[in-house]
Parts: C-alpha cells; structure tokens; sequence
C-alpha cells in the first residue's frame, strides 16, 4: 500500500476512572492502514472497543498511547475531513430534514442560506427529495438514518466513519439501507470505516474486515473479502461469502 490515507498506530486506550481508582484497558496496540477510497468493516465481541476506536479516530476523545493519522498528518481533534455517523439519528426535532442536513455545515460557520443550498442536492443522493420539509417525527426510522447520512456526506468529509448505522432498523430496512450505502458509494467514493456486530453485513460491505478480539481489543485478524464489485444480494447465497463470513465467525469465537 502507498501512503495510507488513514493509519492508527499502536493504538491504545485506557479510561481511568479516579472516583474509585480503577482503570479498564481497551485498546491495546492497535495497526491499521486504510487506502483511500477503501472499506473496511470493523467486528468483535460486545464491548470490546470498536466504538472507541472510531472516537478516537475521528478526534472525539485522545488515545492513551498511539497515533492516528490522516495522509500523515496526526489526528488531535475533530475535522472536516472525518464525518460521523451514528447508531442514533440524532436529528434535531426541532428543524426540518433540509435543516438537519445543513447543520453540520452551519457547525462549520457556513452561513445558513449557503448552507441549506449546499445540503439540498444530498437528499436526492440519499433519495429523500421531496421530504425537505418534513420532520423527524414525520418519517419513517429508515428514512431518518438517511438524513444522517445526507448531514455526513453534506460536508464532503475524506473519511466517513459509520458507528452502527443500521442496527436500530428492522431486517428488510436494513438490507434496503446495506444497498442504498453501496449505490451512494459508487456516486461519491469515500474512505470508510464501518462498525457493526453483523458478520453478513460486514462481508457483504466491505474491502476487509478488521477482527478484534476482546477486550482489551487487539487485532486478531484483518480479513480480506473475495467478493467483486458492483455488488446486490445474490452474492449471499454465494460459496464465497458464506465462507468468508464463518471464517470471522471461527475467529470472534
């Protein structure tokens, strides 16, 4: 691989916990390096770090000990070159879909009409046109982990770190929502890094999948997933993927 566009480097992290003089290690040791525009899918037991790991790469909290880096550049805060997408929505009840969308521009000190013009072309990347003004309690929860993804892509992030997307959502959304995010990143090809605790949803997704083990977290194995692109869900039914998804099950075990 050439310069990564995203490494973490002996990663590691321990929360400590001063009230009652504990400290719970999570990370340990962490390496990873993510070529641009390349998928991967991170997997592990419940509780083993994935989340963490994500936080800390997208600069919400510091590694105790490691690097992160961006085209070299080492990661100390939040940027515009990392956008987050959560398990929660997290949309704002009180503005509209266009409004949701917007905001992570307006975090960005883009002002609001600039702003809601720049938002509006990604609810038809996301296929919400038409919905601009309708709230989060007026559509469906599928339809409101879209506009999640429309406030990540709005603000044109390299690298789009996704925390569980679709775990909140019901099996056939899902696998509707697992589609949509291929089609979207066949339009606008980003760097990702994806969570999940479904093994099926990781092989079908991405490039490699990262197994963690438990906690504290370290890499078992990085699993490279034969599968060619364009993908649709035939290739479940496939030799290859049900192979690749027990080899990771045999290693989470």
């Amino acid at each position: 691989m050439k310069e990564p566009k995203l490494a973490a480097v002996a990663l590691s992290k321990t929360f400590y916990q001063h009230r009652l003089g504990q400290s719970t290690p999570v990370l340990e040791e962490i390496d990873l390096r993510i070529a641009t525009r390349e998928f991967v899918a991170v997997v592990g037991p419940s509780g083993c770090g994935k989340t963490t790991l994500l936080r800390i790469v997208a600069g919400l909290i510091p590694p105790s000990r490691g690097r992160v880096l961006v085209d070299g550049r080492q990661v100390s805060a939040p940027g515009r070159d990392r956008a987050m997408v959560f398990q929660d929505s997290t949309l704002l009840p009180w503005r509209t879909v266009l409004g949701n969308v917007a905001y992570g521009l307006e975090c960005f000190q883009i002002p609001r009409k600039q702003a809601l013009d720049l938002a509006r072309p990604w609810l038809q990347v996301v296929g919400l046109e038409g919905f601009e003004d309708h709230y989060s309690h007026e559509i469906s929860g599928g339809m409101r982990q879209r506009v999640n993804l429309a406030r990540a892509l709005a603000v044109d992030p390299e690298i789009l770190l996704m925390d569980e997307p679709f775990a909140a959502l019901d099996a056939q959304t899902r696998e509707t929502m697992q589609s949509e995010l291929l089609a979207i990143c066949t339009r606008v090809p980003k760097t990702i890094v994806f969570v999940t605790h479904e093994i099926g949803e990781a092989v079908y997704l991405a490039d490699r999948v990262l197994v963690l083990s438990a906690r504290p977290a370290y890499v078992r194995e990085i699993v490279t997933v034969p599968l060619p692109r364009p993908r649709d869900h035939t290739l479940r039914r496939t030799a290859s993927f049900r192979d690749c998804e027990d080899h990771i099950r045999n290693q989470l075990k």
